[in-house]
């Protein structure tokens, strides 16, 4: 199906009162919102939905998040339905095209709604034109989905809605697991909260949730951990804004966990948290531990919300806008802990960041192992000897997590693993612990707990 030349004419046709059209413009905004993504040049972070009515803002996020976590079924299916792909500056008409597609094939959105609202939508990013394109390939793929699903899904990276670099991997990497791993990340995580000590304990929370009418379970491993069965707008959770409670998966509950042995029996001990946004660890150590931190991050904007985490909570530690691989925001005195929660390819969270399966390239791996060595080498002097480092990562591939401490304690006479062998989840990883994204649990996460002798 060719597409005729978009024109000022055309773009001029947004102004024709189809802008109070809801149906129109939520699929308009959310084609705009996955251009960045669609064309590897932003992500869903910071996702903005109040460009829509308040109706309509959950349709916004499920077309967003949903378009990203099956796009490469979505695209494989847009190549089948038109004669030649669109032109650079039409991506916007091929995102509203994985709309329609999305809504067709995942949504519980009547046909007719799906694909007369997502044609007309083609008026409000001015380019009437592509009405008619997008009307013949969403009529097409309703006469011919069986068949041209079954075409496209012959390829697995297309079925498994991964990309190959990606699928190839995990493969490698977890033989046994790889595909519980693919489908796992195709899943929507579960809101997991976090239940600070210092206002009650999770048994009491439930309670408080059961009264809201909320129901959730206790997490198994994470002991401040509840997993909510359906989830929810943040607000409805009782005593969030007096800081109760904040919401946080399960894996990354574990990092105070394993520090505990280290700073359980030491009131006031001094504590890093490098690499600390958006600051759920920070303020989870704070809520556990009586100790002094100090918490540095290299973006701005980040940090901020580390500070507004720590205000909602009631919480104070010491923020500094720096570089974990320099030393200039450190005062030199040295610290009885380190958390490094370090810069991945966020390989675990998928199912939460499913824009990642497209912006994340394989060439990215072997940069950010080098830059996670580089914080170890530069971090691991600032420890005071008999301290210990927690190295973490949201990845499941091993060149960020075993075999990169393989390598640091290779290079790292006075350092030695002390990760638990006998804990009761995830599994041993070399020098450290590997959990794998499980569909109604927790993320995938690596930890490695490293002391110096």
């Amino acid at each position: 199906m060719s597409q005729p030349p978009s024109n000022g004419k055309s773009r001029r046709a947004a102004s024709r009162g189809l802008e109070n059209d809801g149906g129109l413009a939520v699929r308009a905004a959310a084609a705009r919102a996955l251009v960045p993504v669609i064309t590897g040049k932003g992500s869903l972070a910071g996702l903005d939905d109040h460009q829509v009515v308040a109706r309509d803002r959950a349709l916004f996020k499920a077309l967003c998040f949903g378009v990203c976590r099956t796009l490469p079924r979505l695209e494989a299916l847009s190549g089948k339905l038109l004669n030649k792909p669109f032109k650079v500056r039409d991506a916007d008409v091929q995102a509203l095209l994985l709309v329609g597609i999305y809504q067709l094939l995942y949504l519980r959105i009547p046909a007719h709604a799906a694909v007369g609202e997502t044609a007309g939508a083609a008026r409000l990013i001015g380019k009437e034109w592509a009405t008619r394109v997008l009307n013949g390939c969403l009529r097409r793929l309703q006469r011919e989905s069986a068949a041209l699903l079954a075409d496209v899904d012959r390829d697995p990276a297309v079925a498994l809605l991964h990309p190959k670099w990606l699928l190839k991997s995990l493969r490698q990497a977890w033989p046994d697991e790889w595909r519980a791993v693919a489908e796992a990340n195709n899943v929507p995580g579960p809101m997991t909260l976090r239940v600070n000590r210092r206002h009650g304990d999770r048994e009491a929370y439930l309670e408080r949730l059961d009264a809201a009418g909320l129901e959730g379970r206790l997490c198994a491993h994470a002991p401040d951990g509840i997993t909510l069965d359906t989830p929810c707008d943040v607000f409805e959770l009782p005593g969030f804004d007096a800081g109760h409670v904040s919401v946080q998966d399960e894996a990354a509950q574990l990092a105070t966990v394993l520090l505990g042995p280290t700073l359980a029996p030491r009131p006031g001990a001094r504590v890093l948290d490098a690499c600390c946004a958006p600051g759920g660890k920070t303020s989870h150590l704070l809520e556990v531990f009586d100790i002094d931190m100090h918490a540095v991050d290299s973006d701005a904007e980040r940090l901020a919300r580390v500070e507004d985490a720590l205000q909602r909570l009631g919480l104070k530690a010491r923020l500094a806008h720096g570089d974990a691989t320099a030393r200039d925001w450190w005062d030199g005195t040295p610290f009885e802990a380190i958390l490094l929660d370090a810069p991945c390819s966020g390989s675990g969270v998928i199912r939460r960041h499913p824009d990642i399966k497209r912006l994340r390239r394989a060439s990215d791996i072997k940069a950010l192992a080098e830059l996670q060595a580089r914080l170890l080498d530069n971090l691991w002097p600032l420890l005071r000897p008999g301290g210990t480092l927690l190295y973490a990562t949201c990845s499941v591939l091993p060149a960020e997590n075993s075999e990169q401490v393989a390598a640091f304690l290779a290079r790292t006479p006075d350092a030695e693993a002390t990760t638990p062998r006998d804990i009761a989840w995830g599994r041993p990883a070399g020098a450290g612990q590997q959990l794998l994204p499980e569909a109604d649990s927790h993320d995938g996460f690596f930890y490695a707990r490293l002391r110096k002798r």
